[in-house]
Parts: structure tokens; sequence; C-alpha cells
């Protein structure tokens, strides 16, 4: 017992103070050479050494940016800092699609970041879509162990013929393996990648009862050390592309971050026991008593959610905690401030 409650507490505090940089030894993209500008005018910027780029919402547009390239499977990475302050229907999202080249029958991979009043914290969900199955959204919502205002956190997407893991900084948080059971749900159409940010005053907060305000604008998310490694391919000519992706794939496979050790799995399972506040896999009003092949029935993660798909017993906020433990020290009331 002492061992594992030893464990869990240097695990949260890895957690907490990783810096988004050191996830994993991969190399970045410069912005020119792996992305152009999406929408958004003059509410994109780009720093003078092209290793960064600020999106910004103001009441007017939001922004955004693409990858040059289609790919056809790949590790995409960015490390994000989140606006502060009221962000209420704010929806920043980092994420692969194919939605402008098949729009009836697109995949996608998203990181969504969603926002929240002042006070409260940003909710990160993940979403896989496969051939348009937008009827079966397979969204996951989290809290996390730290602020995502106050500094960069990396976040990622592995995608390979086989699974794909979502991670934050390290940490593997979401992993999806293909079965023949999932059919076209599994994504596997070459997509690009893109970062936005949006108003998403109809769902994102609050299941849409709060809406975002402009009196807090313009809302400003921050992405650097941009990472696009995976088999380029054209849009057009796809003849070949599995046998000229398998090099390139039997890489990914073979890389660090492609491996989830036992200690890393274990780690996963331990973020999802503490942070998954929503699971599409116990949505009964939303899915009735459709089964879903990529969800383990089974497991204890069960029983920790409601009809709704949302977790019984909720983590507590990282704001609302550390307000609780910052109160004004009799030994020294100014650092405490």
């Amino acid at each position: 017992m002492a061992t594992s409650t030893t464990f869990f507490i240097f695990f949260l505090l890895l957690l907490t103070r990783m810096a988004a940089v050191a996830a994993f030894d991969v190399p970045t993209t410069p912005f020119s050479e792996g992305f152009s500008h999406l929408f958004g005018n003059d509410n994109l910027i780009r720093s003078k050494d092209d290793r960064s780029v600020r999106l910004s919402l103001n009441r007017y547009s939001g922004s955004g940016f693409i990858s040059s390239e289609l790919y056809e499977h790949g590790f995409f990475s960015a490390s994000i800092k989140l606006p502060r302050d009221y962000t209420a229907g704010v929806v920043v999202a980092f994420y692969t699609s194919n939605g402008d080249i098949f729009p009836n029958t697109h995949d996608e991979l998203d990181f969504e970041f969603l926002g929240n009043v002042r006070g409260k914290d940003w909710r990160i969900q993940t979403n896989v879509y496969g051939n348009g199955s937008t009827t079966r959204g397979r969204e996951e919502r989290y809290l996390v162990p730290f602020d995502p205002t106050e500094a960069a956190h990396r976040y990622s997407i592995l995608w390979t013929p086989d699974y794909i893991i979502f991670y934050i900084d390290d940490v593997a948080i979401r992993e999806v393996v293909r079965s023949d059971s999932m059919g076209g749900d599994f994504p596997s159409k070459p997509m690009s990648v893109y970062a936005t940010i949006w108003d998403g005053s109809s769902w994102a907060t609050s299941y849409g009862k709060i809406k975002i305000n402009y009196k807090y604008a313009p809302y400003v998310s921050e992405f650097s050390d941009l990472v696009l490694r995976g088999c380029r391919v054209d849009p057009i000519q796809q003849v070949d592309t599995a046998e000229r992706c398998a090099e390139t794939v039997e890489e990914l496979m073979s890389a660090d971050f492609a491996l989830l050790t036992p200690m890393k799995r274990a780690a996963m399972r331990r973020f999802r026991e503490r942070y998954m506040i929503y699971s599409f896999c116990y949505d009964q009003h939303r899915y009735g008593n459709f089964t879903f092949p990529d969800c383990d029935y089974v497991s204890p993660e069960h029983t920790r959610f409601g009809e709704w798909g949302d977790n019984r017993f909720p983590p507590k906020e990282v704001r609302r905690s550390r307000r609780r433990v910052r109160k004004p020290s009799p030994i020294n009331v100014q650092s405490s401030e």
C-alpha cells in the first residue's frame, strides 16, 4: 500500500511539473515550413523566429492554421497555452481532419479545450471520428492537475494503422485500438493538421447555457514546439500510399511515444481514474443500449460513471483547490499572496 501511494503522489507531482518541451525527443517544425494561415486575418501572429504562433478570438473572428500537407498516419504535437480569465464559450482545438476533402465521410482526431467561467477550470476533450461517424462521437472529457493557462503543455496525437494514442506531455491519457468490429469508424484516410480558436457558445460551457462574453476579448492561445512527423501524401494520387508509407509507419510504431510500457499504462490508468469526467461509453441517454467495440464495459471504470456518461465522483478542480491551499498563513502572510 505504501509503495502504491508513493507512486501515485510521485505521478501527480511529475505531471504537475512537467515541462512540455521535455515530453518527447522529436524535431519541431518552423511554422512556414509546415503550416499556412487558415482564417482570421490579423488574429494569427507568428513569432519572429517562426517557432510559435498566437491565435486570437474577438467579436469579429476567430483564427486558425493548417498543415501544408496531408498525412497518412503520424505523430502530431504542439505545446499550447490557453487563454486566461473568463473563457466561457471559447473553444481552442488541435486536431487532424479531412472534412474539406471528404465532407460526408470525413475522419477526425481531436483535442478540444473548452473554456469556463472565471475561477473554474478548462475542460479538455478528445474525440475520434471515422468515415463520417459523427452520430457516434467518441468524446471523453477530463480535468488536469495543472492550470493550462499558466504555462504551455504539450498535447500530442499518435495515429497508426492499428491504434491511436492521445498524450498530455509524456503521459498517455487515451488509447483507441483498431478492431474488425469498428469497421469504418477507425480513421483511415489522409488528414491535415489544424489549430483553431473559435466561438463555441452553443455547446462548449455547461452544454451551451453559459455564452461567451466579448468584454474579456481578445482571447489569445499560444502554440509552439510544432511537430509534424508522418507520411506525406498527395490527396489525388493515393494508389501506392500504403506501400510508400510502410517505412514511415514502421518508424512511428517503434518510437518511444508508440510503446506503452507497463509503467506508461499504469500512468494512463491512474490519470483516467483520477481526471476523466465524461465518457461516451456510458452515455445511455445519447446512445441507449448501443455498445461500442472500443469500450471495456467490464472494467472497474464502468462503476464510476452514471447514465449520462458523467463521473459520479468528479475530481476537485485545480483552481478551487489552489485557493483553499493559499489562504493567508499566520507564519508568512506575504508569501501566501
